[in-house]
């Protein structure tokens, strides 16, 4: 088993992690914005998932991954399969921590709000995860990780910043839970297209197998 690193736009990822049980690197890509012609990159991003992943994902075999990327219904049975998810973001470049939980608190609220599932305690579970990212500054390198168990609807996220201890909080609302995934790993709407293609093409190669 190779443990070279794999790098996503010069940040390193490892190939393979052990929460629970091993996990393996299924997808890759970035964040990013253009600003005049300029693109700039936010966060590197690697999705980690149980290998057995494919084993929920068989409707889609022999199709190839452009047209994976495409197909929302495929990520929505990517986000429901009963596996482990691991993500892991690493700052590129250096924002506040408010910033980055403005962006997470509209992305869940629209998605939440679109299926009439904004409640107060919705409301009050998105809440303490902005207030979790309030107080951070995301300097380079920095690394923020979702941390999604097998067949449970809660979520932990953890923040680990350069000289400081890890910070972390469960989030146990499942609605909640539930839009975080689809910011990340949501298709069409995930928030990062080079994730998705790079997750799309994986899967298609693993499903051929």
């Amino acid at each position: 088993m190779t443990t070279e690193m794999i790098m996503v736009d010069e940040v390193p990822f490892p190939p393979q992690i052990t929460t629970t049980k091993p996990l393996s690197l299924l997808g890759h890509g970035i964040t990013d914005i253009e600003i005049h012609f300029l693109q700039i990159k936010f966060t590197a991003i690697g999705v980690y998932l149980e290998p057995e992943v494919v084993g929920h994902l068989q409707q889609w075999k022999g199709k190839p991954g452009n047209v994976l990327a495409e197909d929302d219904n495929f990520f929505e049975a990517l986000i429901n399969a009963p596996v482990e998810k691991f993500l892991r973001v690493v700052v590129i470049k250096e924002i506040k921590g408010s910033q980055y939980g403005v962006q997470l608190e509209s992305a869940v609220r629209d998605r939440l709000a679109a299926d009439d599932k904004y409640e107060e305690e919705e409301e009050e579970a998105l809440e303490k995860v902005v207030e979790f990212f309030q107080s951070k500054y995301f300097k380079k390198d920095s690394v923020i990780t979702y941390h999604f168990p097998a067949n449970s609807a809660t979520a932990e996220i953890a923040f680990t910043t350069e000289g400081k201890e890890e910070a972390k909080i469960k989030v146990e609302n499942a609605n909640v839970v539930e839009m975080i995934k689809k910011w990340y790993l949501g298709g069409t709407r995930g928030v990062s297209a080079t994730t998705i293609s790079s997750l799309a093409n994986t899967l298609s190669a693993e499903l051929c197998k």
